[in-house]
């Protein structure tokens, strides 16, 4: 299934991705944000299992920020999963 989240207090916008049947990980594109590095997260979660992407990833923060991009795909990952 294809997926959209909408992120909150980061420079990207919006979290494109899928989710297989088999609950891997696919097609991570971020809107907006640090290019070279949201596509490099893509590149290294891609077919990997999404709840552990998600376990791995989730409280990472940016600077001075509470949240990251990380974070966000894995609250993204974490609410599709939890639906």
């Amino acid at each position: 299934m294809d997926y959209q989240y909408r992120t909150k207090g980061t420079c990207s916008q919006l979290i494109d991705f899928s989710i297989d049947e088999e609950g891997k990980l696919h097609d991570v594109k971020f809107t907006g944000g640090c290019n070279g590095n949201l596509k490099g997260i893509g590149k290294l979660v891609e077919g990997e299992d999404a709840k552990t992407v998600a376990n791995k990833i989730l409280g990472t923060t940016c600077g001075f920020k509470q949240t990251s991009c990380p974070d966000q795909l894995a609250k993204a990952i974490l609410s599709v999963l939890e639906n």
